[in-house]
C-alpha cells in the first residue's frame, strides 16, 4: 500500500482572529506539517446583508496541513464544535486525498 493512500491534505480558511487557537488545536488532533498564509477577502457587503447582520471578516488565514484519513473526522468535529464552523462567517474546511494532488 502506498503511504499517500492514507493521507489527506486539509485546507482551513478562517478569520485571522482564530489563527493562534487553530494552530494550537490542529496538531493536537493529529495534523502535521502546518502552513499558514494570511489573506485579505474580497467580499463586499450591500445594505440589505449588513442590515441582516451579515458582516464579513476580510482578514483571513489559510491553514494547510496533512493528516491521516482516520483523523479527518475528529478534526472536522473539532472545527464544528470548538470553532463553530457550522455557523455563518466563521470558516470553511475541506480535505483532498494526497494521491490526487498535483503540481
Amino acid at each position: 500500500m502506498n503511504p499517500c493512500d492514507t493521507l489527506s491534505f486539509l485546507t482551513v480558511i478562517a478569520n485571522r482572529k482564530q489563527t493562534d487557537a487553530l494552530l494550537f488545536a490542529l496538531p493536537e488532533s493529529g495534523a502535521h506539517l502546518l502552513h499558514t498564509t494570511y489573506a485579505h477577502g474580497s467580499v463586499s457587503v450591500g445594505t440589505l446583508p449588513s442590515v441582516l447582520g451579515f458582516v464579513p471578516e476580510k482578514e483571513k488565514a489559510i491553514i494547510t496541513c496533512l493528516l491521516t484519513h482516520e483523523k479527518s473526522e475528529a478534526v472536522f468535529h473539532l472545527l464544528t464544535e470548538k470553532f463553530h464552523f457550522g455557523q455563518p462567517n466563521t470558516g470553511i474546511a475541506f480535505t483532498m486525498p494526497v494521491e490526487q494532488l498535483s503540481y
